[in-house]
């Protein structure tokens, strides 16, 4: 008898013969885990899934150790959407709804991101060891395309002069994706030859294109991603990697909480506990609960201590 592994997975593959590489995406744990402590509008839904989908495939392309942050800054209902995903392809994701958010189903991400023209598409990658000095690379581009996939096509194209194709699709159980990228030819061949290599590539990637154009997202989010890859590739002789796993994963720490406490300032801070007595704050990805009394809001202000060096509520402070 044989099993299913169901465990999310990103598959690589490459065209033989050709500059031109896919990968396929099937997020369904750690999809689950990241709507877990959320209630979102299916619309709002479907596009935080696409977007966890597309943050997998552009991240297992990373060539350094550190995270790609991608956000879409909203100036309608939706005023925030944002994945976080690592080298290793571990995840978070969350969105900020305005206060008096209605939200159709079938909203557009014109309706929820983009009324009034001002919405913004924003990735940053973030080395996990960085040079002194050093600051994330940050890319701002305004919200250009009707869907996150053509948001983020034309975003490649502009920033990175890499042609990107994505079709992305999301429910409540599964996020999945397909990414195809034309990469550039660096070739020593004398001009005739180069010629006829560019000219094999740029058919092999108009070919893979049409094919990848048939899926339908019903059809996406409806197959796994191995029948998926037979179904559309099957005439095409492609070289298949070894598959990778994402999962679910929250940085968040009483340390990060306690430096952003002291970026608000101490009289602020202050203020905030004089109404409320104890700061209590709640991780926005994992929903992990931070509480600060007067002597923990002391401590960050009068020694460099560090936030997560603080005793945890509930112990005995000494």
């Amino acid at each position: 008898m044989t099993t299913t592994d169901t465990k999310d997975t990103l598959q690589k593959f490459i065209f033989d013969n050709a500059a031109v590489r896919g990968e396929l995406v099937e997020i369904s744990d750690t999809w689950r885990e990241i709507q877990a402590r959320h209630g979102y509008p299916k619309a709002v839904r479907s596009m935080l899934g696409e977007m966890v989908a597309a943050a997998a495939l552009l991240s297992a392309n990373l060539k350094f150790n550190g995270s790609i942050v991608m956000q879409i800054h909203g100036d309608g209902p939706v005023r925030l959407l944002v994945v976080e995903c690592d080298a290793d392809l571990r995840i978070r994701a969350t969105a900020k709804l305005a206060p008096d958010a209605d939200i159709a189903d079938e909203a557009t991400l014109s309706d929820l991101l983009n009324v009034n023209r001002r919405g913004r598409f924003v990735i940053t990658l973030d080395p996990l060891e960085k040079m002194p000095g050093q600051q994330p690379y940050q890319g701002i581009v305004p919200l250009d395309g009707e869907s996150v996939a053509t948001v983020i096509e034309n975003y490649m194209l502009r920033s990175e002069q890499m042609d990107t194709k994505l079709w992305l699709a999301a429910d409540d159980k599964v996020s999945r994706g397909l990414l195809l990228q034309k990469l550039p030819r660096h070739s020593g061949k004398d001009d005739q030859t180069k010629q006829a290599t560019e000219e094999e590539d740029l058919e092999t990637w108009n070919r893979a294109v049409v094919l990848g154009s048939t899926l339908k997202q019903e059809e996406l989010l409806s197959t796994d991603i191995e029948t998926l890859l037979n179904r559309l590739f099957w005439e095409e002789t492609i070289r298949v990697f070894d598959p990778q796993h994402p999962q679910f994963h929250c940085s968040c720490t009483r340390e990060k909480v306690g430096n952003m406490l002291k970026m608000l300032g101490q009289p602020e801070v202050e203020s905030a506990l004089a109404d409320l007595g104890e700061l209590g704050i709640n991780c926005d990805f994992c929903g992990k609960h931070y509480a600060f009394d007067k002597v923990d809001c002391a401590q960050l202000f009068a020694t460099a201590t560090t936030a997560d060096a603080l005793v945890p509520p509930g112990e005995i402070k000494h």
